[in-house]
């Protein structure tokens, strides 16, 4: 049975595919949008959902901001974490509940023919 099995493992082991993931994460917060391969953007437009929805709530709650930001810093680079704290980058977010990125796919890559695509904040 395969229950309670989610996410993709991209080729790599478990702590390459965390180091992999932490730092498309990084990449995408700080250039807000990223090209790469269809499979890792539909795994890091997962999780970025919940990344921005931590950032949103350590700005909206102050008793609960240092335990957010710790969370924050665990998943992600420490320039990454400045950014997403930032009260500039949390309010662009702040009427929307969830869907903060979009996937936009490209053509496939010339030299393996991988399927490609573009992430991007919304």
């Amino acid at each position: 049975m395969n229950h309670r099995k989610t996410g993709r493992i991209l080729s790599r082991t478990r702590n390459q595919r965390r180091a992999l993931l932490k730092t498309l994460f990084g990449s995408l917060i700080l250039h807000e949008h990223i090209e790469t391969t269809e499979a890792k953007a539909k795994e890091v437009k997962l999780h970025i959902d919940q990344l921005v929805n931590k950032a949103k709530l350590a700005q909206s709650d102050e008793t609960r901001k240092i335990s957010m930001i710790r969370d924050l810093r665990k998943r992600l680079p420490l320039v990454a974490v400045k950014k997403l704290s930032s009260p500039d980058f949390v309010s662009r977010f702040s009427m929307r509940e969830s869907g903060y990125t979009r996937v936009v796919k490209l053509q496939a890559r010339k030299g393996d023919g991988a399927r490609m695509a573009i992430i991007e904040f919304v």
